[in-house]
């Protein structure tokens, strides 16, 4: 899934410089430029969203149990996920 660089990841809408592990890893074990490593692993999509509102789900678990985010930066993070490569139509 390694095309052009993104500042946001292309699943989850992760910014780059927040993935403490640089990215997500393609099938050869390069990183991923589009994909963070909570989505995607070994060149295929490891969580079990499979749907933007699934995703928006799974995102707005980590923002409230792991990054303790407000209301609002929540809803904003949440919000752009549709527009991403991973969900767009």
């Amino acid at each position: 899934m390694n095309e052009k660089h993104y500042r946001q990841r292309q699943s989850c809408g992760m910014p780059l410089k927040k993935d403490a592990q640089g990215g997500g890893t393609e099938a050869n074990g390069s990183k991923s430029t589009i994909c963070c490593s909570r989505c995607y692993k070994d060149g295929r999509f490891i969580t079990q969203a499979k749907t933007a509102k699934e995703m928006q789900n799974f995102v707005d678990k980590i923002m409230h149990d792991e990054m303790k985010a407000n209301f609002i930066f929540s809803w904003l993070a949440k919000s752009q996920i549709p527009k991403l490569k991973r969900w767009r139509a």
